[in-house]
């Protein structure tokens, strides 16, 4: 990675930006204190939530940290395949005494007006999720001194990123968990997505700009095994998902460890477009049906969300969660950071010597 950007934090550990309410404020400083790059997530606020964020955070730290945005989706999901996957979703809005959404509530995630907001108020890292932004974007932030990233599943959405100009891609494994940061959706390649080291290798060869490793990465062996590999740096999610300063529901945290919840899934259940996560009664019951229709599917589930977490019933959360997340870990942090390193370093020694991992 351009030295440039990897001066900006001196560990290769990135906290992944985890939409909905878990990349608070409180966890990035944390992780950014201890020498990591924290990240905010712009996804489902409006673009003044994401400055209130900015602010507090920057009351937190003076250290750098990232803000991701949410790319507009195109319009392409069949309203009358909603409107069943809806009629299916009656009895869950019963049971929960809640409303279903409006599917029609947005789909652009006030992206121009967050635009406006990181140029006028310029953080030092931006990246972008669901695809890539133009090159005139790229360029405005680059003039204000921000650092580009975007997400990429395959080596050609990578050599899309290099195109655009951005400064690194983030390669994303199909372990990772929450959402697939998929350029275009495409039904017909659900569950056909890269393991992370293939996907490292593959875009290592595509393109030329530097490697941020996502997907599945809990240990500090993890990340010396992604570094080795070619990436610059490791992004980890579901890691600091279970960490005291997560805005995670308490719920979610604890049933990442939870007996009960055995594997992942990749689903459409919750928002219409592939997510991984803990697979419980919801997911199995309505992931089969729900169709290819993002974000129309998760305005229509997210007051059936918020209401089974009200009601403390984790059956009928979106429970994100890559595929480590049996190895999740209760630990501030900052603490979660020094510990990777020093995992990180352990793995290393080993290597240089010829030891086992």
């Amino acid at each position: 990675m351009s030295s440039a950007l990897t001066d900006l934090f001196p560990l290769p550990i990135v906290q992944a930006p985890m939409a909905g309410g878990v990349s608070v404020p409180q966890l990035a400083a944390a992780v950014c204190e201890a020498g990591g790059l924290g990240f905010l997530a712009a996804g489902y606020k409006t673009a003044d939530g994401m400055y209130q964020e900015i602010k507090q955070l920057r009351s937190l730290t003076t250290r750098p940290f990232g803000v991701n945005v949410f790319m507009p989706q195109p319009e392409y999901a069949d309203p009358a395949a909603v409107d069943v996957y809806a009629h299916q979703l009656v009895g869950e809005a019963t049971w929960y005494e809640a409303e279903l959404g409006d599917p029609d509530s947005g789909r652009d995630d006030g992206f121009e007006a967050k635009l406006v907001v990181l140029r006028d108020n310029p953080v030092p890292v931006v990246s972008f999720h669901f695809g890539v932004p133009s090159r005139e974007v790229v360029d405005a932030l680059h003039r204000v001194g921000t650092f580009v990233l975007a997400a990429a599943t395959t080596p050609d959405e990578a050599r899309a990123v290099e195109r655009a100009g951005a400064d690194a891609v983030i390669a994303q494994g199909i372990e990772a968990g929450g959402h697939q940061g998929t350029h275009r959706d495409i039904p017909e390649t659900d569950g056909s997505g890269l393991g992370l080291l293939s996907l490292i290798a593959q875009v290592r060869e595509a393109v030329g700009i530097p490697i941020v490793a996502a997907g599945g990465i809990m240990r500090g062996s993890q990340i010396a095994g992604v570094l080795a590999a070619g990436a610059s740096a490791a992004q980890l999610g579901t890691a600091f998902l279970a960490t005291h300063e997560s805005g995670a529901n308490a719920l979610h945290k604890r049933a990442l460890t939870n007996p009960l919840f055995v594997r992942t899934e990749l689903t459409r259940a919750f928002s219409g477009r592939p997510a991984r996560g803990l697979v419980n009664r919801f997911l199995r019951e309505h992931g089969p049906y729900a169709p290819p229709a993002y974000p129309e599917i998760h305005h229509l589930t997210s007051p059936l969300r918020k209401a089974a977490a009200k009601a403390g019933d984790a059956q009928g959360m979106a429970l994100w969660a890559g595929q480590g997340h049996r190895m999740a870990r209760e630990l501030p942090a900052g603490q979660l950071v020094e510990v990777l390193a020093g995992e990180l370093a352990a793995a290393r020694a080993a290597l240089s010597g010829g030891g086992v991992l």
